[in-house]
């Protein structure tokens, strides 16, 4: 992959995973690196589900391929956002007083 293509998946994966916090009811208590990185994983897997399905390649924008990206990046973010939330309860404080 060279170097453009890098900057273009972290810039896809960027507006994917804010995408997908928006569409998300609540709020997320989640980083911005973790947004980007569900975001550039819901890319990567909505193409190719895109393709699967045969919808990846239309003239224009690929309204279709762009909706699985954006519905994979909101469950992608609403499972780290329960993993990650800040409001878990630590099992190491278990017992102390």
């Amino acid at each position: 992959m060279t170097v453009t293509g890098i900057i273009t998946a972290i810039i896809i994966g960027a507006i994917v995973g804010m995408l997908g916090r928006l569409v998300l009811p609540g709020k997320q208590s989640i980083g911005v690196l973790l947004t980007v990185g569900v975001g550039i994983v819901a890319a990567l897997i909505g193409t190719v589900l895109a393709q699967q399905v045969g919808v990846a390649t239309t003239n224009g924008v690929d309204w279709i391929e762009l909706a699985f990206q954006v519905i994979l990046a909101a469950v992608g973010v609403g499972i780290a956002a329960a993993l990650t939330g800040r409001g878990r309860t630590h099992t190491h404080n278990r017992g102390r007083f």
